[in-house]
């Protein structure tokens, strides 16, 4: 197939394209939903619906379907990029608007209690990996799908299309041709009721799409030149619109994207950032650095708390080895936390990295705590091992400590008070979500409301802060409560626990469930190992 051949192929999956779009466009009046990036291929897709409405306008087509363009917003979008995709959907809405076009734009987020930062800094959730990929369902997949939803309530059914491509990756094919029924156009959501999709560059490949791009101006304004350079010099792929689970297994992490997270820790390298960098927006590195330094820290035993959020603890079986004169056991390398081996010798445990661990009999694991004075909420500056029936254990890890997250909500204010200062408008975390912090922390029994102080000490001004009904004692009560706590061994976080819920409960004649709330709070599993 000779050159020109080639080119009337592209040209003919153009008008395919545009075709099935007419098409699917007039049969029935199910409004269209749109999932767009920024990206190459989601923005090949919204040309394409704009140029085949523009040309059915001419030929005096009814254009009164909606066409509703949605772009997600996790809020921890690379900056440059979320400024990019606010510009062009700001640019297609006043062209939608001057051409009389039923098109219109949307930016869906993630609701307040279910941010990035929230999970992360409020609940103590750990940076996301691959085993622990929290962060897609509740920052992508359930903004898009509640804004779907709430079109079926309003129309009974839609239609979402989306730039996905079947050459894109072998699981992206799979996805598309598993759902696909032979002959339609449009295939059923594997998830949504009454929601179906519809892939108008399914058959398209990356060079179809740049032949396009490249070729056509973006009838809104915006120069494809500019998004070719975005992906120059880099293996950078597009993050689609996640409206399901199958899309997020197909997709994998967006972070090896110029369009993911610039949080991203799922990948080991964050091309969305490191490429930026690379290409001499300098200005980004200090969010490449504190990317990185949560990176390292994931699975940093003393950044986490030993039991998790519900108060339950769990124990982690170690690798083992018995010999005849000691016994080796292995706490794995994960992540940037190195791999230690510790020898056990006459009820001695030595590990490689120079510490002398105590070895705590599970029976005894209470007693220990108390004569230590040991906090499971606080980070374990020394470890021991747990030994049940000649097996090791280490206690598992829970979310971040308090002290560790209010280390990344100082340095991540700092870096947006310097950018802010340098010129850069950037927002990386805003006022609601440090309300929020503030409440999840005050509802997970941390007493101290030391998030107005910390935004002070960055801003020097102090923000508009809800008045705390939480904390019913003073500074200095709760600095006596808990050294009295610490002279007796005992646990402050269920005394304050219990002083909240006679506060909540002291106005109720009928006091109906409160024997069974009492007895969860005096019962969590730290408190009777």
């Amino acid at each position: 197939m000779g050159l020109l051949d080639e080119i009337i192929t592209e040209n003919d999956k153009i008008k395919t394209s545009k075709s099935n779009i007419r098409k699917l466009y007039q049969r029935d009046n199910r409004p269209w939903v749109i999932g767009y990036s920024g990206g190459k291929d989601s923005t090949t897709v919204l040309q394409l619906v704009v140029e085949s409405l523009l040309a059915m306008k001419e030929d005096g087509i009814d254009l009164s379907k909606k066409i509703y363009v949605i772009s997600s917003d996790t809020m921890v979008e690379t900056p440059l990029i979320i400024s990019s995709i606010n510009n062009n959907l700001k640019k297609v809405q006043e062209y939608a608007d001057t051409f009389n076009l039923p098109i219109q734009t949307q930016l869906v987020r993630p609701s307040i209690d279910q941010t990035f930062w929230v999970n992360l800094i409020g609940k103590g959730y750990p940076v996301p990996n691959q085993s622990f990929r929290w962060c897609t369902d509740r920052m992508k997949i359930e903004p898009s799908n509640r804004f779907i939803k709430e079109k079926v309530s309003e129309h009974g059914e839609v239609i979402v299309l989306l730039g996905v491509r079947e050459n894109e990756s072998i699981a992206r094919g799979q996805n598309i041709k598993r759902h696909s029924i032979e002959g339609k156009l449009i295939m059923r959501h594997s998830s949504l009721a009454n929601a179906f999709t519809f892939a108008p560059i399914k058959d398209f490949t990356v060079d179809d799409v740049w032949e396009y791009l490249l070729s056509n101006e973006s009838p809104w304004g915006v120069n494809n030149q500019e998004l070719f350079k975005l992906y120059a010099d880099s293996n950078a792929n597009e993050c689609p619109l996640i409206i399901d689970q199958a899309t997020k297994e197909s997709a994998g992490s967006c972070g090896n994207s110029r369009f993911g997270c610039w949080v991203c820790t799922v990948v080991n390298e964050d091309k969305a950032l490191t490429g930026f960098v690379e290409n001499g927006v300098e200005w980004l590195r200090p969010l490449l650095k504190f990317r990185n330094w949560l990176s390292m820290h994931r699975d940093d035993r003393v950044a986490r708390m030993k039991i998790r959020a519900n108060g339950s603890i769990y124990t982690v079986a170690l690798k083992q080895i018995n010999y005849d004169d000691y016994i080796k056991v292995v706490i794995p390398k994960k992540g940037n936390r190195e791999r230690i081996e510790i020898t056990i010798t006459n009820n001695v445990a030595r590990g490689s990295n120079g510490i002398t661990y105590d070895i705590v009999d599970k029976n005894k694991l209470d007693l220990y705590l108390k004569e230590n004075n040991i906090d499971l909420t606080k980070g374990l500056i020394t470890e021991f091992l747990i030994r049940e029936e000649n097996q090791y254990y280490l206690l598992g890890l829970g979310p971040y400590t308090f002290e560790f997250r209010k280390q990344i909500l100082e340095r991540l204010l700092l870096i947006q008070y310097t950018l802010n200062n340098q010129g850069h408008d950037v927002e990386l975390i805003t006022e609601n979500e440090l309300k929020q912090i503030r409440r999840e922390w005050l509802n997970r029994d941390y007493y101290d409301d030391d998030i107005p102080n910390i935004y002070k000490k960055i801003y020097g001004i102090d923000l508009l802060w809800e008045k705390n009904d939480i904390s019913l004692i003073s500074q200095r009560q709760l600095e006596k409560i808990k050294g009295l706590c610490s002279e007796e061994s005992l646990y402050f976080e269920p005394l304050a626990r219990m002083i909240k819920f006679e506060h909540e409960n002291s106005f109720l004649k009928k006091k109906v469930g409160a024997t069974k709330k009492i007895s969860e709070i005096l019962t969590k599993d730290y408190l009777n190992i």
